[in-house]
């Protein structure tokens, strides 16, 4: 390969079968706006671009560092010179200068520069330049298409260090995939979910190909009749259980009702032992109130602009930043996570979350409910186990998302609020953030467990889909497309990626342990928790803004209702009481439960991530100014001093946790 007269740079230890298709030995990464720099070595491989600094001390590669991207996280690559304009590199708009700059836009949030001075660097910098733009739109086409994914060398086949061979770290080990039937069982048995079995019926994908294999659902429920609900539910999402509460509780998701179904009485039957069964009111709790997607993609967007250098004066971006509307789109999930993690932990009920494809902000509600309400959750294996079933397990259509929009931030947000609850950093979520975009791990590379199965991120082409009998295979003979199952590790075998030292700054010291076993069940005598509080059983409620309305059971007047979004409003606002929109007060302590503040002051950017493209001196200008910590430090003092006058109080009428009359 080229390089500069006379230089050697470091071995560049490679995955299996990664090739070096050009470099530029010589090259200098840019430190900042200023004149400081490294020297090295920049190499565009068929998998990444990655830089070798001069003085790096020998070491295995890692498959992520502060000095390497992978080809299909990279968004923009523009190249620079003092007699050109820069120019945006693609496959189709090569290079046609000699270039002194390469800037790599990252879609997570990076910006790496690179810097070629004079001394017979001119081919070395036009020909590895042309050739990241090729690299990355080949790499894209792969994704695109749905081929080419094992061709990422499994990293499993990478050497460890020595200290690591024995690896499996308490956090990995105790990582649940809920891939097989066992870690279904043993979650469910830590729940303490005695009401709840572990059903088989979508073993193999032909109830509903976009859920996992196993799914919770009610003991006395066989799964005979579960099949009569399949067909009545946007791509046959039924209802099923995602957590349960020690105090009896029960969370459940599901997609919308599909508004051609035409249910029969054993139908109805059926959902009624699946949403009720004795345990209980049902409350509906839609996300039409929350942002929709084309809105967090927006917001997620417009942020990205802004987070560019010199994108805004800085007297205007903080100003700026609201106008993206991305903190206004975390209060509101924050808000409605809080609103069901405290009737949860108020009352006896199941608490349905309904979204029309049930792959999006169902993933992020149910996560974020799971994180307030259960401290197992808030260690980091268990947080592991929870984005696996709750996103990956559960058919987020990672390959449709990454890039478009992030939701990371709800749970950010948590960590910072309440250091010492987690037993994760925010170095940790760094890292977890930036890995979703890495295609070296099967964990974010398809849309469900079926594809995961298959190799592809895509259904065969030859599919057919209707309501009642799903997706379909191709007769026999019909060739499939991705047949061959993804030998790709999951993300959670972080040594793969990070040094020991790394590692140990993702677990938190002073976080809790949380709970392995079945957590304790809440008192059945604490006020606010009453099981006769409810006005009878079987009855179905609808949660909106922390408000509870009566609901008639879905379909018992004939036909299922398109949307569960419009009702009369009733009762009193969550608000009133605090954690819901519009509360000035802190929340009511609920033991057990963590209670974010969602009011604007409280809820701040992720500056580490976000910011990080940015030269170290603006971000600091963009920090809070110690005048604005102090007024927002005199600002909760008033608050607390307030809640503790106004001593102990019953819960208002209309709160969830208020007893019915």
């Amino acid at each position: 390969m080229s390089g500069a007269p006379g230089s050697r740079r470091p071995a560049f230890p490679g995955l299996p079968g990664e090739r070096v298709l050009e470099e530029a030995a010589g090259a200098r990464q840019r430190c900042g706006e200023g004149d400081g720099s490294v020297p090295g070595t920049l190499l565009c491989t068929d998998r990444r671009v990655a830089f070798l600094p001069a003085q790096a001390p020998g070491s295995r590669a890692f498959l992520h560092s502060e000095y390497d991207v992978a080809l299909p996280c990279i968004r923009k690559l523009v190249a620079a010179s003092s007699f050109a304009k820069p120019k945006v590199l693609t496959a189709a708009s090569p290079l046609k200068f000699i270039p002194e700059e390469l800037a790599v836009f990252c879609r997570d949030f990076r910006l790496l520069r690179f810097h070629f001075h004079e001394n017979g660097l001119a081919p070395q910098a036009f020909r590895v330049a042309n050739a990241i733009a090729q690299a990355r739109e080949a790499a894209a086409w792969l994704g695109d298409t749905g081929e080419g994914h094992d061709g990422w060398s499994c990293p499993a086949e990478a050497p460890l260090e020595e200290e690591e061979e024995e690896e499996e770290e308490e956090g990995s080990a105790a990582t649940l995939l809920f891939e097989s039937l066992h870690d279904w069982e043993k979650e469910l048995e830590r729940l303490g979910a005695t009401g709840w079995r572990v059903s088989a019926v979508n073993e193999r994908f032909d109830m509903a190909p976009s859920l996992p294999r196993y799914l919770w659902v009610p003991s006395g429920l066989l799964d005979h009749d579960l099949k009569r609900i399949f067909a009545h539910f946007e791509e046959r999402r039924v209802p099923r259980l995602c957590w349960h509460h020690p105090g009896g509780s029960d969370l459940l998701r599901a997609a919308s009702f599909h508004a051609a179904s035409e249910p029969g009485s054993e139908d109805v039957r059926c959902l009624e032992a699946l949403l009720l069964g004795g345990r209980g009111p049902c409350v509906l709790a839609d996300t039409a109130e929350l942002p929709t997607l084309a809105d967090i993609q927006l917001a997620h967007l417009k942020l990205r602009a802004l987070c560019l250098p010199g994108a805004a004066a800085e007297e205007k971006w903080l100003s700026a930043l609201e106008g993206t509307r991305w903190l206004d789109h975390v209060r509101i999930c924050l808000r409605k996570a809080a609103e069901v993690a405290s009737l949860l932990a108020g009352r006896r009920c199941s608490v349905l979350l309904q979204e029309p494809s049930d792959r999006d902000l169902n993933c992020l509600v149910a996560s974020l409910v799971q994180l307030l309400g259960d401290p197992h959750a808030r260690t980091l294996p268990g947080f592991q186990s929870l984005v696996q079933r709750e996103w990956v397990a559960a058919g987020h259509p990672f390959p449709r998302r990454l890039g478009l929009l992030r939701r990371d931030s709800p749970r950010e947000e948590l960590v910072r609020q309440f250091p010492a609850a987690f037993g994760f950093t925010e170095a940790y979520l760094l890292a977890l953030h930036d890995s979703s975009f890495a295609p070296y791990f099967s964990t974010f590379l398809f849309s469900c467990q079926r594809q995961r199965g298959r190799g592809s991120p895509h259904p065969p082409r030859s599919q057919t889909y209707t309501p009642v009998t799903g997706w379909r295979d191709p007769a026999a003979g019909v060739p499939r497309v991705g047949s061959a199952a993804c030998r790709l590790p999951a993300v959670w075998a972080w040594g793969l990626r990070y040094s020991r030292q790394q590692r140990a700054r993702f677990r938190n010291p002073a976080g809790a342990a949380g709970t392995v076993g079945p957590p304790s069940a809440a008192d059945p005598q604490t006020p606010g928790r009453p099981d006769d509080s409810w006005p009878g059983a079987g009855n179905v409620f609808v949660l909106t803004k922390g408000t509870l309305s009566p609901q008639p059971f879905p379909w018992r007047s004939g036909r299922p209702p398109p949307r569960l979004s419009r009702w009369a409003p009733s009762l009193e606002s969550l608000g009133e009481w605090g954690g819901g929109p519009g509360g000035n007060r802190p929340p009511a302590p609920t033991p057990g439960v963590l209670l974010p503040c969602a009011a604007g002051p409280s809820v701040r950017l992720w500056r580490r991530c976000y910011l990080r493209g940015l030269p170290e001196a603006q971000r600091g200008r963009f920090a809070p100014s110690p005048a604005g910590l102090a007024e927002e430090l005199t600002l909760l003092q008033d608050r607390l001093s307030a809640w503790q006058a106004a001593g102990p109080r019953t819960e208002p009428a209309g709160s969830p946790l208020a007893p019915s009359r």
